[in-house]
């Protein structure tokens, strides 16, 4: 096998390259999640389900109830979970506790 150098390629040859680089790992990148959700189905069909289904019911959990409120502002909630609101945030460095904005 011959050694690939690059820099003896003009700038079309490079940028040809590029392209076809890129659909090479597009391509690759399809085929291995057609492998993956095959095999996947496969799994949820063993336990009577289908893929479609498993992910259905993963997709469809509930909000999380909000546990603090603005103090002014009624609308604006916070469940707790994820980053902080920045009215939270400047809340709690003005001395404020979660306490005080809880719900």
């Amino acid at each position: 096998m011959t050694e690939f150098d690059p820099n003896a390629l003009s700038l079309a040859e490079l940028k040809q390259l590029r392209k076809d680089v890129e659909k090479a790992i597009a391509s690759f990148e399809a085929r291995r999640k057609a492998e993956a959700r095959a095999k996947a189905e496969e799994a949820a069909k063993q336990f009577g389900f289908s893929l479609s289904q498993l992910i259905e019911t993963a997709a469809q959990r509930p909000a999380a109830a909000p546990k603090y409120v603005h103090p002014e502002n009624p609308d604006l909630t916070w469940s707790g979970r994820g980053r902080k609101p920045r009215w939270i945030a400047e809340g709690l460095a003005a001395g404020k506790t979660l306490d005080d904005f809880a719900i």
